[in-house]
Parts: C-alpha cells; structure tokens; sequence
C-alpha cells in the first residue's frame, strides 16, 4: 500500500465507482473530464462500475452525458447488472419478491426476471435494493415474507450510505439493516464486493488483470471488489474513506491518492 505513482500508465482499463470517486450527484470532480480524455486518448477504457440500484443504464448514460462525459451503454456496470446475471444462474424463471425503485425493477423485467412488488403465492426469493422510494409498507411486508416463508434474502450491495451533494443518506445496507434487525439473518449481497463486476468487463472487453484498475472511495466495497478479482486498486479520499482509515482497514488498497486529479496526474 503505498501512494499512487506513474506506473498506473500502464494500465488500461479503468474500473471506476460513481459517487464520491468520479461526482456527487450530478457535478463532476475538478479532474475528472480531463482523467477520461487522458484514458481515451491513452488507447485505454473506462467503465463505472456502481452499486446505484436505482438507475437503469439508460439513466445513468443520460446523467453522464449531461455532465459532459462521453460514454455509452457499455460505459456502465452496475448492481443492477451483477443481479441480474446472478439471478439468472441461481434464479432462472422463480418469481422474486423486490423492494426496489420502479427503474430497478423495469430493467430486472426488461432482462427476463419474473418479479412480484406484492404477496403472492409461489415466491421464491426476496431481494432488497438501494431504493430511494422505499415505504414502511415495503419493509412491513419483505419482513412477512421473510419471517412466514422463509424465502431467501438477497441484496444488490451492502453500502451503508450513498453520497450525495449535503453529504450521506442510507443506502441498501442501511435498509437491510433494519430488516436484519427484524428477521434476525444476513442477506447475501451480490455487487461490490462481489468480483463480478470487475470480472465481466475484464472478459467482455478482453483485458488482462494486469492491465486492469478498481478506484473507488470504499474500502469494504470498491476496494474490495478489486482484492477480490486480483486486480490492482486505488482509494480516493473524496468519499466515505479517510487516510486514517489505511492503518486498520481489512481491505488495504495498492495506491492512495487525495483525488481524481491526482489519477489524471499519474497518467496524463
């Protein structure tokens, strides 16, 4: 662990988190329209890889454009998209119960899940999201559900909060913790710090795990993430992380820097 020298211009592919490493809210951070001219102009790629449940790719595409970012739908890798690969594979045709933003289960319907927003007979699993239109109704009924049928509990992240320009909210950790506190068990979280993010647009976009990067402003996820996929990371201290917090975290990033300039520094 130590702090970010030239030879991250050796890499390629830039797997970015969203909030707090590259923006908050719809503002981007001094550096970081340079950070992805300098990558395009490198030969290199980036993807931003979010736990963000509550926006579809198209959302996020529009959102990015508008901030003068160039990018596309294969700009994005999300919770949303880790999910619904996971489902898939574990879930293929079961009915799962979301509480969730209608964005976040548009998409998971639009990806061929079958998904119930109410209690119904021959439900399979529940899953739980960031979900900025979340009610107590909501919660009232994934803890019945929980509770009566015993269904399993899954969940697209475990980030406690998300960013935001006045400075944190609850994110889908939060929200499960208060569903933990009722039911009495741990969901199983399927993005960051799961690799599959990472491992997906290392093999869709044919790039090594040498030639690949993980920044983010989360130890416990971003970071993470990267640990876990074997690829090198950098923790920014423009988020939830602080550089006191490098003395005792689980998660000990490659490199550290103060911010995305510092990056843009590194590799211009």
């Amino acid at each position: 662990m130590e702090r970010l020298k030239s030879d991250i211009r050796s890499k390629k592919l830039f797997l970015l988190d969203i909030d707090g490493t590259v923006s908050f809210d719809a503002t981007p951070f001094d550096g970081t329209l340079d950070f992805c001219e300098a990558v395009r102009k490198n030969g290199g790629k980036y993807i931003f890889i979010t736990n963000n449940s509550t926006k579809s790719n198209k959302d996020y595409v529009d959102k990015f454009l508008k901030m003068g970012i160039p990018v596309d739908n294969t700009s994005f890798l999300t919770a949303t998209s880790a999910t619904i690969l996971y489902l898939k594979e574990k879930y293929a045709g079961k009915l799962i119960y979301v509480c969730g933003t209608k964005s976040f289960i548009a998409e998971l319907v639009a990806n061929g899940i079958r998904v119930t927003e109410k209690e119904e007979e021959g439900i399979d699993a529940v899953l739980v999201a960031y979900d900025s239109e979340l009610t107590y109704s909501k919660l009232v009924l994934t803890c019945k559900l929980l509770l009566e049928r015993n269904l399993p509990f899954l969940a697209t992240n475990p980030d406690l909060v998300c960013p935001v320009g006045f400075g944190y909210v609850p994110d889908c950790g939060s929200i499960c913790g208060m569903i933990v506190n009722a039911v009495k068990r741990e969901p199983v979280y399927i993005g960051k710090p799961n690799s599959v993010m990472a491992d997906v647009a290392m093999a869709t976009f044919g790039y090594s795990k040498d030639e690949t990067v993980v920044i983010g402003d989360r130890l416990y996820t971003d970071i993470a993430c990267g640990i876990n996929a074997g690829v090198d990371t950098v923790v920014v201290f423009t988020g939830e992380a602080k550089y006191e917090d490098l003395a005792t975290t689980e998660f000990p990033p490659t490199y550290y820097c103060e911010n995305i300039r510092d990056i843009y520094n590194a590799i211009k």
